[in-house]
């Protein structure tokens, strides 16, 4: 159990900006376990984005409600995988080799296509989700569990997609420049259980009342099979930056999902 602490509070300290006991730190042998615990950071994410969403709702409209909770989970992550998803637009956008992705993507500054891409993505994003929790109330649920629910397995789901890449897929870069190499290393039937256990349950249990939400995850792997081939095709795998942005595209797309299946079931 202790090593278990461990290993989650490694991937608290990796995914996010809460702080974590002093003896946590981003040892290598820790940090390629932590995969497991990855959606489960997408739990507190969520949770903390619907508690800022559920208080400003009390103050304000629902609109200004939907931007603040965007903040704060942008503020829990450090505006972590919103990162990857810039440099994913400036380098697939502005190289053509791979190469020429990889030394774009390194660049810690962000071009026309990272900020263009972040203004669409943040757009829709509010428009998803600020449409998703609003018909979440011909729901037969409290509104308010509803909406948690929501916000959680989006999270949880879109981290899912995202790290299950690293399941099936080669780490580009050769050297160890990234941060992320360490993740990309190795893994055990163990990360795949806990990833996917953690990354499935809020959906599951939000399921018990609506059985059709189930098929949000069909829209969302099926994104997440198309984006790993795109980058398969250009970089020969991934990088951090890929399981970012796929995080950020995969948490969309769960938003929308919901929202076809409130209109059409």
């Amino acid at each position: 159990m202790k090593k278990q602490l461990h290993i989650f509070f490694t991937a608290m300290m990796f995914y996010t900006r809460i702080p974590c006991p002093k003896n946590i730190d981003h040892n290598p042998d820790y940090l390629n376990k932590a995969s497991r615990y990855f959606p489960l950071i997408g739990w507190i994410v969520g949770g903390i984005s619907f508690l800022v969403y559920y208080f400003s709702a009390v103050l304000f409209s629902n609109e200004i409600a939907v931007i603040l909770s965007i903040i704060a989970g942008i503020l829990t992550t450090g505006a972590f995988h919103e990162d990857g998803f810039a440099d994913v637009c400036d380098g697939f956008g502005g190289g053509w080799t791979k190469e020429k992705i990889l030394t774009i993507m390194k660049d810690s500054s962000i071009g026309a296509y990272g900020a263009i891409g972040l203004v669409l993505l943040f757009l829709l994003k509010f428009e998803a989700i600020f449409s998703a929790i609003s018909k979440s109330e011909i729901v037969n649920l409290e509104s308010t569990i509803c909406n948690l629910l929501i916000f959680v397995s989006a999270h949880s789901v879109s981290r899912l997609a995202a790290i299950s890449i690293v399941f099936t897929h080669e780490y580009s870069r050769e050297d160890a420049s990234s941060k992320s190499k360490p993740i990309a290393q190795k893994f055990t039937w163990k990360e795949v259980v806990g990833a996917t256990f953690f990354g499935l349950l809020p959906l599951v249990v939000l399921s018990f009342f609506q059985w059709q939400l189930l098929l949000a995850l069909v829209p969302v792997f099926v994104t997440r099979f198309f984006l790993a081939r795109y980058f398969q095709k250009w970089i020969d795998g991934y990088t951090g930056d890929c399981l970012g942005a796929t995080q950020q595209v995969c948490e969309v797309i769960f938003y929308l999902s919901i929202i076809g299946i409130w209109k059409f079931i």
